[in-house]
């Protein structure tokens, strides 16, 4: 299809995409009848798979009830159990979910929550966000700003806030020779907590880090320790953590919240694509109780708002989609399947020259494309490696989610895996020799 015979605005304008016409479990189809495996659940959206049958009963429930109340009006009696569920489930000492659209509406709030606390609490000199680089947070201003993505930022980079990047946990690439996992990690705390002091600690509001990196690096698990030392580097100065969790979480990585895996707790944790499965928009934040406290002793009220906040079809359809996770006893198969798929990609893959790195958690794998496994070297940027691969895994019936850049911004190539949490055994195993297909047609064009 020709990019002039549409008046979608869509993200690629010299090309119309396929159409999708239905969806049923780990497969999309197109107009043309061609049906693909959805290894990465479109953007690790859909845990549940397409069109899951107690998902859209309870959509269909809610639809002939109530689709939409003003949250400055009315509350909603499927918002309070979708709140009251996750705040079960939640790490120690959250006590509310605040409900946006996705996951950049869902950073931008745990921002804003942020700097309002201090706000509150007698501490407005606190004004500057520290992140990480090859981070993703969002493409709305606020995320973007402390996002590491130099490909999305740079062209909005004059309306972006200052932000401090410090180094990512990619032991791949950043750990150095006769430095264990555990001591990299305490080194990284330390360059965390040398640019909190550079700054003037008592100015610097949040770190805000990905607890598994999604797509920006290609799925970078934390090291033993990093998370705990970064913990007691914030409480020592008084800056709150903020997690994004909105790839990695919500049973992606094998337990509800990937910060469990961690050993620690964070003061927001922000969530979206696994929260609703894809079948409404949805995303939240959970708030630590000392934050909310602080804002109804204070001025009684969060100085933030959208039109769609706690919209009740995506709270009915985020509450189902918890519903089945726990009915279907999904948590202990996404990590019982995760061991499925480590051990075909590594079989796979182990020996190939041109893979350097294989990576993940549960459900949530990446691989990374080098030039020269001995010396890591990247492919030239020109060439385009994972954009070709993503073209030849579609030319496959496969949906992959490959990224440039994933060294510097510039340098790098990585493909992203993150099938729905009901992905059999046998589909793992098409996934992986499909992609393998697809990454050897990409080499040999070269």
């Amino acid at each position: 299809m020709t990019a002039s015979s549409t008046h979608v605005f869509h993200r690629q304008l010299q090309r119309k995409p396929p159409v999708a016409v239905s969806g049923q479990g780990v497969y999309l189809t197109d107009a043309e009848g061609k049906r693909y495996i959805d290894a990465s659940g479109g953007a690790a959206v859909s845990c549940l798979g397409h069109g899951h049958p107690d998902v859209l009963a309870a959509m269909h429930a809610q639809i002939d009830r109530l689709a939409y109340a003003h949250t400055s009006f009315f509350t909603t009696e499927v918002a309070e159990e979708l709140a009251g569920k996750l705040i079960e489930h939640a790490p120690a000492g959250m006590s509310h979910a605040y409900f946006v659209s996705g996951g950049s509406e869902a950073m931008e709030a745990a921002m804003k929550m942020a700097r309002q606390y201090f706000v509150e609490i007698g501490q407005p000199q606190r004004t500057h966000f520290i992140a990480r680089r090859q981070s993703y947070h969002g493409n709305t201003l606020g995320a973007l700003a402390i996002g590491g993505n130099q490909w999305r930022r740079e062209p909005f980079a004059p309306l972006l806030i200052p932000a401090t990047h410090v180094s990512p946990c990619y032991p791949y690439r950043e750990q150095q020779a006769g430095e264990t996992p555990e001591q990299y990690g305490l080194r990284l705390a330390k360059e965390l907590e040398d640019a909190m002091v550079a700054q003037g600690a008592d100015r610097v509001i949040a770190f805000v880090a990905e607890t598994v990196g999604g797509a920006t690096a290609g799925v970078l698990a934390p090291v033993p320790g990093y998370f705990r030392a970064v913990r007691e580097v914030c409480d020592r100065y008084g800056v709150l953590l903020i997690l994004d969790e909105v790839m990695c979480g919500m049973g992606r990585t094998g337990t509800l919240h990937a910060c469990e895996q961690e050993g620690v707790v964070p003061d927001l944790l922000a969530v979206a694509k696994g929260l609703g499965g894809g079948y409404q928009p949805i995303g939240a934040v959970l708030a630590q109780k000392s934050i909310v406290d602080a804002m109804r002793a204070g001025s009684g009220f969060f100085q933030h708002g959208h039109t769609y906040l706690g919209h009740a079809m995506a709270c009915a359809a985020a509450l189902a989609v918890q519903q089945v996770f726990e009915r279907d006893q999904l948590l202990p198969q996404v990590r019982a399947r995760g061991d499925v798929l480590q051990k075909l990609m590594h079989a796979t893959w182990d020996d190939h020259p041109h893979i350097g790195d294989i990576r993940g958690r549960g459900l949530f794998w990446g691989i990374e494309l080098v030039q020269d496994r001995g010396s890591k070297k990247p492919f030239d940027p020109a060439r385009n490696v994972h954009a070709r691969i993503k073209q030849e895994a579609m030319a496959r019936g496969l949906m992959v989610y490959p990224m440039g850049g994933t060294v510097d911004g510039r340098y790098g190539d990585h493909v992203l895996l993150a099938p729905p949490f009901i992905t059999s055994e046998s589909e793992l195993a098409q996934i992986v020799e499909r992609l393998d297909a697809a990454i050897r047609a990409t080499l040999s064009s070269l």
